[in-house]
């Protein structure tokens, strides 16, 4: 790296971090204008809730951060971006966060029909494939992808322009990452023809058949993989077997139904699949560590209290 370009990314990152503190004054993460972009603050240390998280770049403004996406750990810190190119349980925390100081990123949640589409057209263009299997990767963000960050959080400002330039910015942020040190994720599980993107096939599958009960080997069957091969890639990929993965999907939007949709949990359990809601409230004991029941209340409290704060 030039100095000329450390100065730039030290520039940009200066500017970054002066748009988020006018825009964050308390912590928590802020919803934007702009479709799929998240500002995010934290004051402190706490874990925050497991989710089930769709694909998107987390760019690190200032401090560093510790996050757990499917059965991995992943530490980085300013000007790092990770990408996570699929659906994923994850968790994460600020590290050495203060009021004074506070952690400061970005969340974009990547839209899947860009990235194929740029697949597509990047394949056409003989852009090399990568070696990379895993579903997510952390890098350091050169000047050109902080720089268009930066662009897209200047746009806030100009809500006017948002309909117009946002679409354009987004597709240039997507095509970054896709040529970047992290795109080689994103390109092997987008891709047609590869492992990767047959284990995307078979999650796509499992999001859209979450109540039906399901074999490996049939799923293994309809995205044209052997058992034992959909068994190494998938876990290469998200960290669980499809078993496993499938749970926790049922799991998490049990979850999502009951604490959104104000569903019971014998009607959530129905939902997503489970015949018997004793064993589901069993499963989600053990899982989330509470009853479905006390945990949705604790859930809306906090809820209820980060909305006070901000």
């Amino acid at each position: 790296m030039t100095d000329y370009e450390r100065e730039s990314i030290t520039q940009i990152n200066g500017a970054l971090r002066e748009l988020l503190r006018c825009r964050l004054l308390a912590p928590g993460n802020l919803a934007t204008p702009i479709e799929g972009l998240q500002l995010i603050r934290r004051d402190g240390e706490e874990c925050g809730e497991r989710c089930f998280e769709r694909p998107l770049a987390a760019l690190v403004v200032q401090g560093s951060k510790h996050s757990v996406f499917g059965d991995r750990e992943y530490a980085y810190g300013e000007n790092q971006c990770l990408v996570a190119g699929v659906d994923m349980p994850s968790q994460f925390n600020a590290v050495a966060a203060t009021p004074e100081k506070p952690f400061l990123s970005l969340c974009l949640y990547l839209d899947q029909r860009t990235v194929s589409e740029l697949c597509v057209e990047m394949a056409r263009e003989g852009v090399p494939d990568s070696v990379e299997c895993c579903g997510v990767a952390v890098a350091d963000a050169g000047a050109d992808l902080l720089g268009c960050m930066l662009r897209l959080v200047e746009l806030l400002d100009k809500p006017e322009q948002i309909p117009f330039r946002a679409p354009l910015i987004l597709r240039e942020l997507h095509y970054l990452l896709l040529t970047g040190p992290t795109g080689g994720v994103l390109r092997k599980l987008n891709t047609l023809g590869t492992h990767n993107n047959q284990v995307v096939q078979a999650i796509s599958w499992l999001k859209k058949n979450l109540e039906k009960p399901f074999r490996v080997e049939e799923l293994a069957r309809r995205v044209h993989m052997s058992t034992s091969s959909l068994h190494r890639h998938f876990k290469a990929v998200t960290g669980f077997s499809p078993l496993q993965y499938h749970k926790q999907l049922r799991l998490y939007e049990a979850q999502r139904l009951m604490l959104t949709e104000n569903e019971r949990a014998a009607s959530a359990a129905l939902a997503v699949g489970y015949e018997s809601v004793t064993q589901f409230s069993r499963e989600y004991k053990r899982f989330f560590g509470d009853s479905p029941r006390r945990d949705t209340m604790r859930r809306r409290e906090r809820t209820l209290e980060k909305a006070d704060v901000l």
